[in-house]
């Protein structure tokens, strides 16, 4: 019986309309399931209406991985950084995306669409797919970002240490 193909989850707002119909296309031609999340034309619309949706179905297991764009790939990372499990990595290049893999193990491929053509979309897009994570100490620097008390530790030692507390 024949494997499932990997979905890829895809969203964008106006900015990254255009180019996400490319990597959608892209995805498909590579043999990916892909679920485009929106938007379905290059109206205005807001990243965090499309960013939450793809995140919150990385972060609870839906999806393995997504594509966020949008004009500068900074409002999509902000808001889908924001969930556990959750690493959404803005690359620019292939060499970036490549890296956030290796190295971070990013699920989430963001992309600045107003500073990258379409070559070089589909390049940094087939860079972060064909990039496994290394493990090993990236694994443990990894595991860091999703420690709870790691972050409440640190929230008590900067309030104790603030002497406008």
């Amino acid at each position: 019986m024949a494997q499932s193909p990997e979905t890829i989850l895809i969203a964008s707002d106006h900015a990254g309309f255009e180019l996400k119909e490319k990597l959608e296309a892209e995805l498909l031609s590579l043999g990916y399931a892909v679920l485009d999340l929106g938007p379905d034309s290059d109206a205005s619309a807001d990243y965090a209406d499309y960013a939450h949706p793809l995140a919150e179905r990385v972060s609870n297991g839906e999806a393995n991985r997504g594509v966020l764009l949008c004009g500068t790939g900074l409002g999509m990372s902000y808001t889908a950084n924001r969930y556990p499990h959750v690493r959404a990595a803005i690359a620019w290049t292939p060499e970036i995306a490549a890296l956030a893999r290796e190295h971070n193990d990013a699920n989430v491929l963001v992309l600045p669409a107003r500073f990258v053509g379409d070559d070089e979309g589909r390049a940094i897009l087939k860079a972060w797919l064909d990039t496994p994570f290394a493990g090993g100490r990236h694994a443990r620097r990894v595991a860091k970002i999703e420690r709870d008390e790691h972050r409440e530790e640190d929230s008590r030692s900067h309030s104790m240490n603030d002497p406008h507390d």
